[in-house]
């Protein structure tokens, strides 16, 4: 049994994570400062006897550092998220994502030269690879950004920063970090407000309006169940080869985002249209993508006993299902 802290736990991963965590038998402790997150998602657990919830930023340091003080793992989850939100508030993205790692990794930091050996998982991104041209990316492939001036490589930027930052812990000091890269994890509980595809098409198809897709649709991506994704992350960190490292975490399966509006379609209602949206009409007329998104999982299979468990296919019908029935009862829109 272990006592663990989840930044971000009120959040879409972060909630199935401390779900799974108090099922496993440990303590956890959550900080959440239901920006994006909602203290509904942990509805389930809320009263466990072995959760301790506190609204509050992971940036406020007096309240990292009390939470800390009976740790023994920890999972920064905390972070901005959706591309909605990244386009809309650069200032925002920027500053959620780099001054609470900054924070989590100093207190660590300050407990480990104390003695007390504390290990720490970075949810990373994605979005670090940038707009690397490669077909499949490699946890060691160049990161690839566009110009300061199209604010959507801000994100992967300020994400890039916090895993510079954790890995120079471990290699300077010795944290016992690892760092996970999420690739497009979806599940129930995911909103759709922020950009997130799937639940934004779900949404739409229940609604019996069209599904907005971006651009052409032939943009590919590679989608992974979120239950897959918390048990990489908490496979890795009761691995001691893990430590130092960075991880791929996803699917190796690639859609493309029409495709996947069709699928949402005939699980829903077939009768239903598509209805193409420039990037510039979406967002802005500064909005830049990248077109393929396939991760490479050689590093993570080599490391822990890993393979997928959820086809896209079911994990359609499973958020179709949690979306009608929160519709039908009042819950999150």
């Amino acid at each position: 049994m272990k006592h663990c802290l989840v930044t971000g736990g009120a959040g879409f991963i972060g909630s199935h994570l401390v779900e799974y965590l108090l099922a496993q038998g440990h303590h956890v402790s959550v900080v959440d400062d239901e920006s994006t997150g909602t203290r509904d998602n942990l509805a389930a657990v809320i009263r466990h006897p072995n959760l301790d919830y506190s609204k509050g930023t992971a940036a406020d340091r007096e309240l990292i550092r009390r939470k800390l003080l009976r740790a023994e793992e920890v999972y920064h989850l905390a972070a901005a998220v959706g591309v909605q939100l990244i386009a809309s508030s650069p200032i925002h993205t920027i500053e959620a994502n780099v001054y609470p790692t900054e924070i989590v990794l100093d207190e660590l930091g300050r407990m480990h030269e104390d003695g007390h050996n504390v290990k720490v998982f970075l949810a990373s991104t994605s979005e670090v690879y940038g707009k690397n041209p490669k077909d499949v990316y490699e946890e060691d492939d160049d990161l690839v950004f566009g110009p300061t001036t199209r604010p959507r490589w801000s994100y992967g930027v300020s994400k890039a920063i916090d895993e510079f930052l954790a890995l120079a812990y471990w290699s300077e000091r010795g944290l016992p970090v690892v760092v996970g890269r999420f690739f497009n994890v979806v599940g129930p509980r995911q909103s759709g407000a922020y950009g997130m595809v799937l639940p934004r098409f779900v949404e739409a198809a229940l609604k019996g309006v069209p599904l907005t897709v971006h651009d052409d649709g032939l943009q590919t991506r590679c989608f992974a169940h979120v239950s897959d994704v918390v048990y990489s992350m908490t496979t890795l960190m009761n691995t001691p080869a893990a430590v130092g490292r960075v991880f791929n975490i996803g699917s190796e399966s690639p859609i493309s985002i029409l495709d996947l509006a069709r699928k949402v379609i005939a699980a829903v209602d077939p009768s239903l249209d598509v209805r193409f949206q420039s990037y510039e009409e979406a967002y802005s007329a500064n909005f830049e993508d990248c077109r393929s998104r396939i991760p490479s999982l050689a590093r993570l299979r080599s490391t822990i006993d890993y393979e997928p468990k959820y086809a896209l296919d079911d994990i359609i019908r499973e958020v179709v299902a949690w979306k009608r029935q929160a519709l039908e009862t009042g819950g999150q829109k």
